[in-house]
């Protein structure tokens, strides 16, 4: 008998999210079963409203309610530079760092592949269409620091320099607060290759 069970069928649901392996979404299920049912209708109708009303945005393909997302339809922001980040929390948190005014594009991924994950998968024809309209003068690569990160930076940057824009690449070494004795060597040694004057 292989018929699965409403409960066991919510754990395994669960067990979808990100860092939740099969302990954690047993605790949840019971803590929304035993303790929260509300909590667990508000959290249905939440995924459900926003699963039906979001979507990519055409331009910077962010998720966004609209066609175009606040960023992209606001006249305030700087129309020339453009941030090429792997996931729409990765926009968020460079955005609120209040530093950058530029446009974004959200890859929604890296390139991976052994995984399968080519240029199309990450909406590379896409953001190409974006450096042909011309308005683009730096392009700014905010991709992860990790060898997919690094390899899909390499490869964007390959695409922005043929079509005469700047690329440039987000600085990356020693936090601040952090302890030489506790950093890595590969992060000293960016952080040594990356020096500037003082």
């Amino acid at each position: 008998m292989n018929d699965i069970t409403v409960l066991e069928a919510l754990k395994q649901a669960l067990r979808r999210l990100p860092g939740v392996g099969p302990k954690s979404a047993s605790r949840m299920a019971y803590h929304l079963l035993e303790r929260d049912r509300e909590g667990a209708r508000t959290i249905a109708r939440a995924l459900t409203d926003a699963v039906e009303r979001i979507v990519h945005c055409k331009r910077c393909n962010n998720l966004s309610e609209t066609e175009l997302c606040p960023i992209c339809s606001s006249n305030r922001r700087d129309k020339s530079l453009l941030c090429v980040v792997e996931s729409p929390s990765d926009l968020v948190s460079l955005d609120q760092s209040g530093v950058y005014n530029g446009m974004y594009f959200v890859l929604m991924g890296r390139l991976s592949p052994l995984d399968g994950i080519g240029p199309d998968e990450i909406g590379i024809p896409r953001l190409e269409a974006l450096l042909d309209e011309g308005s683009i003068k730096e392009v700014v690569l905010a991709t992860n620091l990790t060898v997919e990160g690094e390899a899909t930076a390499h490869y964007i940057s390959d695409l922005v320099r043929a079509r005469h824009i700047k690329a440039t690449r987000i600085a990356y070494g020693v936090p601040i607060g952090g302890e030489l004795e506790y950093t890595d060597r590969n992060t000293l040694a960016r952080a040594l290759a990356g020096r500037r004057e003082a």
